[in-house]
């Protein structure tokens, strides 16, 4: 459960740590939403490519992937099976109609009571507000230090 922070309560060092620890969690969502946004482009491809995968396609001839940026001629000869890289070189065999099913079908089925906490969607949203909100406190704290600084130096003078 989230806690109530009184900002205007919070001195100037205070304040910085909170705006630290802010920064850092911007920067974390700021991150990971990068991250989803290349998953996402990944899982675009995919389905694009599997679209060529039908039997009017099959024998054509096509360039094959050797790198990521070298490339050989080959012909498509198996359009109902594909290699999947699952990671530290292994390799699996699916059907493309599998595939299909899982990229178009499965992300939109969503099983009772496997959902993200309400906090995840309004955590990116309130941390740059609140992010902001402790600036402006700092600024005006700041302000306030400095007039009270230039008012004891006029007293003593």
């Amino acid at each position: 459960m989230a806690q109530s922070i009184n900002i205007t309560e919070l001195n100037l060092p205070q304040l910085e740590m909170l705006k630290n620890q802010l920064d850092q969690e911007v920067e974390f969502l700021s991150t990971s939403i990068a991250q989803l946004k290349v998953v996402q482009t990944k899982y675009v491809e995919a389905k694009d490519c599997l679209n060529v995968l039908n039997k009017s396609n099959e024998g054509k001839e096509l360039l094959v992937p050797l790198t990521s940026s070298m490339y050989v001629p080959g012909k498509l000869h198996d359009v109902e099976h594909v290699l999947i890289d699952v990671g530290t070189g292994y390799y699996r065999l699916n059907s493309v109609i599998r595939l299909v099913w899982l990229l178009a079908v499965k992300p939109f089925h969503k099983p009772p009571g496997n959902q993200l906490p309400e906090a995840f969607y309004l955590h990116d949203v309130t941390a740059p507000s609140f992010l902001v909100a402790v600036m402006e406190m700092m600024s005006q704290k700041i302000q306030q230090l400095t007039a009270l600084g230039a008012t004891q130096a006029t007293a003593k003078a």
